[in-house]
């Protein structure tokens, strides 16, 4: 895939509105074309199809992911703390991109099998997150987990479905409210208890 342009990437979000409507098998680069004010010729050029205009509208996403959880895990505070910007981060992500969001649930087993897709989850998520873990072992705000990589698999996988649960509905997705819910099942279970407790 060749560099996308600004003034052309600015318009493909409206793609996704298509692929979450229709689906991607049912919509047409001629759709695409006509949704986003992108000549077919032009997307053409910039995209092999449109699994690659999916393709790239997902990488935006994890990209913006990506470089939230980036800061976050270099800030300050217990992994605990910071696990719980990482999941705030990830439902802002997602809030902000709704279509995708709903896009990526109709194509999840395709976007699965997009390597480049399972690259960016792991490099932008899953490593970061079981860096958090180990250190929360460290730092005594989480418990040790036997294996951290499916920990952070996991959590995506949850902060992921809750979020795409509310997109798909035409709720709006209340970071507030969903980051709290996933704190109090996820975070809270993974903290350490007092061992006098039942």
């Amino acid at each position: 895939m060749r560099k996308v342009p600004r003034q052309i990437s600015e318009r493909l979000p409206a793609a996704a509105d298509l692929f979450a409507e229709k689906g991607l098998n049912d919509t047409k680069v001629d759709d695409v074309a006509a949704a986003t004010g992108v000549p077919k010729a032009t997307l053409y050029y910039y995209f092999s199809g449109k699994e690659d205009i999916l393709a790239f509208l997902l990488e935006d996403l994890l990209r913006d992911i990506s470089d939230a959880v980036t800061t976050i895990v270099r800030s300050d505070g217990t992994a605990a703390e910071r696990l719980q910007g990482v999941i705030h981060a990830q439902l802002r992500a997602m809030a902000q991109r709704p279509a995708v969001c709903r896009a990526l649930i109709g194509e999840l087993g395709r976007a699965g099998r997009m390597p480049v897709i399972a690259d960016m989850i792991s490099t932008a998520y899953q490593q970061p997150v079981e860096t958090l873990l180990v250190a929360g072992a460290a730092d005594g705000s989480l418990v040790p987990q036997p294996d951290a990589r499916a920990t952070s698999i996991a959590l995506f996988g949850a902060v992921t479905i809750s979020a795409l649960m509310y997109l798909v509905t035409d709720n709006d997705l209340d970071e507030l409210h969903v980051g709290a819910t996933l704190h109090g099942i996820v975070i809270d279970g993974l903290r350490p208890r007092d061992k006098d407790l039942p």
